[in-house]
């Protein structure tokens, strides 16, 4: 069995294919498979791919969710690691992951940097720990970026296939709507500081796309998730408050994308669930903060520049 299985969703990104893979080819520990999920290829990517030693599993276009749900189903390795196929590793990242496994956790956080197309490097630095529980673990993520990027992360298979995850296809958003349980649910989580996952933000990506219909789908499948994850979160034994906090601030924050009449209905919709009883109160700040998401999320989060 391989240390680790390599799950790459690839939809139309042959600019940028090979750089990943090779960042991928070039680690220096080598103990890995490497699948590649063709999400209905329209361009030249597949015939790049071709020329690596991966696994291809074909489809029809599914979209990234589904398509990383077929990766896991032809993963093998003890652990799984997603990455986006326009995104690239730094060359000891596996390494550096691999020693952090010795006391057999669900799940190793690793560190990132942002790179755009104007050459802007940020670095993303955080405090490491190891052998938390999934709830001490979470408490300490939210403080740092990127919380809920399944790319992010090593997970165990056994764990994840226990635990019966899957992305939720059909949807965007998917890591919002999954991440946070494969954290909370962990019986070990490890985090190092080992910044080695370049994060590539490029123009016209998923995540860049700028019309106000593909804005309304994000606030829709954001929903989606949201309800999911404040329902399973019922069946979390232990303390669930800063989960549930952090979902609700972050579905709060999504519907500040949208026009004002499409606002008020989710706005609308979400005081009727009782949102706001899952936002903290436990200090000033946080009573301060809870106010002002009543009165007026946009008005919060354009004040705090997040917008």
């Amino acid at each position: 069995m391989k240390k680790f299985s390599i799950i790459i969703p690839v939809y139309n990104v042959e600019k940028y294919i090979k750089k990943c893979l090779d960042s991928i080819f070039n680690q220096t520990f080598t103990d890995f498979e490497v699948i590649v999920v063709d999400d209905g290829c329209t361009d030249k990517s597949i015939e790049i791919v071709n020329n690596y030693n991966v696994k291809i599993i074909h489809s029809k276009h599914i979209e990234v969710s589904e398509a990383r749900n077929i990766g896991v189903k032809e993963a093998t390795g003890e652990y799984i690691i997603f990455i986006d196929s326009d995104d690239y590793w730094d060359k000891d990242l596996l390494k550096e992951i691999n020693k952090s496994t010795k006391n057999n956790p669900d799940l190793v956080r690793f560190q990132a940097r942002t790179v755009t197309d104007d050459g802007i490097i940020n670095n993303y630095e955080e405090e490491p720990f190891e052998g938390l529980n999934g709830n001490d673990a979470f408490n300490r993520i939210l403080n740092y970026h990127y919380v809920d990027s399944v790319v992010f992360y090593a997970i165990k298979r056994k764990y994840f296939l226990k635990e019966k995850f899957q992305f939720n296809k059909n949807t965007i958003h998917e890591d919002f709507g999954l991440t946070p349980l494969i954290i909370i649910k962990a019986s070990k989580v490890n985090s190092i500081t080992y910044i080695g996952y370049n994060y590539y933000r490029r123009q016209g990506s998923i995540m860049t796309k700028n019309d106000y219909e593909w804005t309304k789908r994000k606030s829709h499948d954001m929903m989606i998730h949201y309800n999911f994850l404040i329902k399973e979160s019922d069946k979390i034994k232990g303390e669930k408050k800063y989960f549930r906090s952090f979902v609700a601030n972050n579905m709060l924050l999504k519907i500040t994308e949208l026009n004002k009449k499409d606002y008020k209905q989710y706005l609308k919709e979400l005081k009727k669930q009782g949102i706001y009883n899952n936002l903290l109160d436990d200090n000033l700040k946080r009573k301060i903060k809870k106010t002002m998401l009543k009165i007026s999320p946009k008005f919060y989060y354009k004040m705090k520049g997040n917008k």
